[in-house]
């Protein structure tokens, strides 16, 4: 089963106002991200046990146009508050990048 960061052009992540953090993941091309779009691997139950986040908060949206998932998470401590280590959010990606890939959708 193919990782994450082999089938993806490109992975990221970003503030998305200051107590969210959003996940752009960019497939290759159309047919691996009709492939993987659906995959429980990058599915909201994932999510939340990876990033131990309640998985009603999980947002996820695939664009088909842009062959992209992006998944919205809610930050663990507000952006800039003392305990922040990601000010702009940049390193959250970095888990997803090693998850299997095929567990169906």
């Amino acid at each position: 089963m193919p990782r994450l960061a082999e089938v993806c052009r490109y992975v990221r992540s970003k503030n998305a106002g200051p107590f969210w953090i959003t996940i752009d993941v960019f497939f290759d091309d159309r047919q691996t991200y009709l492939r993987h779009r659906d995959d429980l691997a990058i599915g909201a139950a994932s999510i939340a046990r990876l990033y131990e986040v309640d998985e009603a908060q999980v947002r996820r949206f695939a664009i088909d146009r842009l062959h992209t998932v992006k998944i919205s998470i809610p930050r663990p401590a507000p952006q800039g508050g003392v305990v922040e280590r990601d000010m702009h959010g940049g390193q959250q990606f970095v888990p997803l990048l090693s998850l299997e890939l095929g567990a169906g959708g």
